[in-house]
């Protein structure tokens, strides 16, 4: 099962619509949908998208596949022989940690501060969860997730309000977001281009990863 945010990712994986979720910032409903689909039987969990990062220096397009998964003070590794694997086959990645988060980072000061905290160079709010539930089902996790918008970057308030509940871009709040701070369109159009280049370096990823996503632990799909 492959667990992404936006619908956009859960497109770039390119697997069946019953083998993928996009959380959409709703981690109750993500929680949900992925108890079922393990109880189902799916045999692995795979967190893909894109993420923030946290340490200076990395630039959008970074490809990280961790080695660990952090939030708060619960650690989940990474299934080692399943994220070598995938860092062989896309020719190398960044295996520093990811960290959990609940809400999107939109000041430097913050992504800087979970730097230090956790040691971790990117973030999401989708692979703490994910890796959670499949430790708990006793289920392989891995992740892939490549840095949209760098440490140093601010997010203009109409990012952080473009996802609906289902993973889809929400383009009339954000409309009507800036419509009321129209100073915030330059900022937005700069996201939109480092999210551009992220998900250029993501669909790369998942073709060089196959069919089978790396997994090579049996012939059964993620």
């Amino acid at each position: 099962m492959v667990v992404t945010g936006l619908q956009a990712e859960a497109r770039a994986v390119r697997l069946h619509l019953d083998q993928t979720i996009a959380g959409g910032g709703d981690p109750i409903r993500l929680e949900r949908e992925l108890e079922r689909a393990l109880s189902d039987g799916a045999e692995a969990v795979l967190s893909f998208g894109l993420a923030a990062g946290l340490q200076a220096g990395r630039r959008p397009g970074t490809l990280v596949i961790p080695i660990e998964v952090v939030s708060g003070t619960a650690r989940y590794p990474t299934d080692s022989r399943w994220s070598e694997r995938m860092r062989d086959l896309v020719g190398g990645a960044d295996a520093g940690l990811i960290a959990g988060v609940d809400a999107p980072l939109l000041r430097p000061a913050d992504k800087a501060q979970l730097h230090h905290s956790t040691g971790a160079i990117a973030a999401d709010m989708e692979s703490h969860l994910a890796a959670r539930l499949a430790q708990q089902a006793a289920r392989p996790f891995a992740a892939v997730r490549v840095i949209s918008d760098p440490a140093e970057r601010s997010l203009p308030p109409a990012a952080a309000i473009g996802m609906k509940p289902d993973g889809s871009v929400n383009a009339v709040e954000v409309l009507f977001c800036l419509l009321r701070d129209p100073r915030q369109l330059p900022d937005l159009v700069r996201v939109a281009g480092e999210a551009r280049t992220a998900m250029r370096v993501l669909k790369r990823c998942r073709r060089a990863l196959g069919p089978d996503l790396g997994w090579a632990h049996s012939a059964s799909q993620v």
